[in-house]
């Protein structure tokens, strides 16, 4: 495991811990991610990936540790308001998408806006015009302008994932957390959705935390990849160190031969 430079650190996570009952979801888990970086979780499910994700999102409440964002500490001491400042500067990126299907795509993305302005404004759906014209910007951006009036209960998966990433981006966050973006899409959409992702992310100078199924894609877009298994973190390096051993650290000796059932089954369906 490497050593990681504490330089220009927009995340550090120490020895975090969440535990479900007698079950060590997340089990002393310690890294850093610097500004701009692309980081990939990797490893089997259950071994804590998705609970990671809510504890740095707060969405759940950890058991011990630490979690710094941008040096301010966003753990169960911070206060409501507090923490709903901290979480302007964080977007989250659900596998389910996390819409309001009823409503149009314009107004699904302009709820990435809600924690930024009054409960009123919020109910009543009153943005400034300088927001309006920024979603209408991030939409064309990934190619969904044509789309602002559809009921996003109409669009297809990789439809409702790009209003998803829409949504996040109307935050203007630092930090942007993936949630498994990608497990419910076929192989085509999925590059497609990766692909807006990382180059999104590029663009705008954000950090990006991305929870994977999918070794080859981690391998393919992160500048860095961190695996888990069984709550703790067994690997942190570059995706060029990432070698079989390592593979089989994260995922067990199973891993090959649950790879090519997952290859023969795609093929089996036509991706």
């Amino acid at each position: 495991m490497r050593n990681v430079n504490h330089y220009n650190n927009l995340l550090e996570v120490k020895n975090l811990k969440k535990n479900y009952g007698a079950t060590k979801a997340v089990d002393d888990v310690s890294f850093n991610i610097k500004n701009k970086e692309i980081v990939a979780v990797i490893g089997r499910s259950g071994a804590g990936k998705s609970t990671l994700m809510r504890c740095l999102n707060r969405l759940v409440a950890n058991d011990g540790g630490q979690i710094l964002l941008d040096g301010l500490e966003i753990t169960n001491t911070m206060g409501k308001n507090a923490l709903l400042s901290a979480r302007c500067k964080i977007g989250f990126i659900f596998q389910h998408f996390n819409l309001v299907y009823r409503l149009t795509v314009f107004q699904n993305v302009m709820h990435g806006k809600l924690g930024c302005v009054s409960t009123l404004d919020g109910i009543l759906g009153r943005y400034g015009e300088k927001d309006k014209e920024k979603a209408l910007s991030i939409l064309k951006s990934i190619g969904l302008d044509d789309q602002i009036y559809k009921r996003a209960g109409d669009l297809s998966g990789g439809q409702k994932q790009r209003v998803a990433i829409a949504r996040a981006l109307m935050q203007e966050p630092a930090l942007l957390l993936c949630d498994e973006p990608i497990a419910s899409l076929d192989p085509v959409t999925s590059r497609t959705i990766m692909d807006i992702i990382v180059s999104q992310a590029k663009q705008r100078g954000i950090a990006c935390l991305i929870n994977l199924h999918q070794v080859d894609f981690a391998k393919e877009y992160a500048t860095r990849i961190i695996g888990m298994r069984d709550g703790r973190i067994v690997y942190d390096d570059a995706p060029g160190r990432l070698a079989s051993d390592s593979i089989e650290s994260i995922y067990g000796p199973a891993y090959q031969e649950d790879a090519f059932t997952e290859k023969r089954e795609a093929l089996a369906v036509g991706y």
